[in-house]
């Protein structure tokens, strides 16, 4: 597994007991075929510089678990990690913000157990800014050209690829334009594997 950690305190004054919430930071769109590229280092020292605690990455396409205030809400974290990284990097990157309790209940209310246990790299878990309407969601059905198939929870979710990704007419694009809410995908291998880094 492909994890990095910087060591350092926080730089704010916050005590280590309001530092206890597990948080987890998905980035939309990074490190994907050489563009948008972001360095996990500078993500973790970017973290770390507006005081967050704990900082580890996963891979290299913007998985982050960190440690917070239990006050912050998704939101509030997201558009303060949304302000910095614009700074920093250039551009606009959006963040999915979810506490180590919202990923639990991710994993539990899997409505494709068998796909996830047989073939996880074809189940993708997407992280939505929005949860959808019941009209979008079918709407998102309607567009399907292949054997996709899709089922939505909340702010999540969950679609098998029965015949893989990289030539699906199932994009992030066409999956966003139906939902009419930004999304970020990860295959369910990576979801346990951030699962896990929550437990380290």
């Amino acid at each position: 597994m492909d994890i990095e950690q910087n060591k350092n305190q926080p730089l704010d004054d916050e005590s280590d007991e309001d530092l206890m919430a597990a948080q987890i930071a998905l980035l939309r769109g990074i490190n994907v075929g050489g563009k948008s590229m972001v360095a996990m280092a500078e993500l973790r020292v970017m973290l770390e510089a507006l005081g967050f605690g704990g900082v580890r990455t996963l891979l290299q396409s913007g998985n982050v678990v960190f440690e917070t205030r239990a006050k912050a809400s998704d939101a509030a974290i997201e558009k303060k990690l949304e302000a910095e990284a614009a700074m920093r990097f250039g551009r606009p990157i959006d963040f999915f913000v979810r506490d180590a309790k919202a990923w639990a209940q991710v994993i539990a209310k899997n409505p494709f157990p068998a796909e996830a246990k047989r073939n996880p790299g074809h189940l993708v878990l997407l992280a939505l800014k929005d949860a959808p309407s019941a009209a979008a969601v079918k709407a998102l059905q309607a567009a399907i050209k292949g054997r996709e198939t899709v089922h939505a929870i909340g702010r999540h979710a969950y679609i098998v690829y029965p015949d893989g990704i990289g030539h699906s007419k199932l994009t992030n694009a066409v999956i966003e334009k139906a939902l009419a809410t930004r999304a970020t995908g990860r295959n369910w291998n990576t979801v346990l594997k951030i699962a896990e880094l929550l437990g380290s």
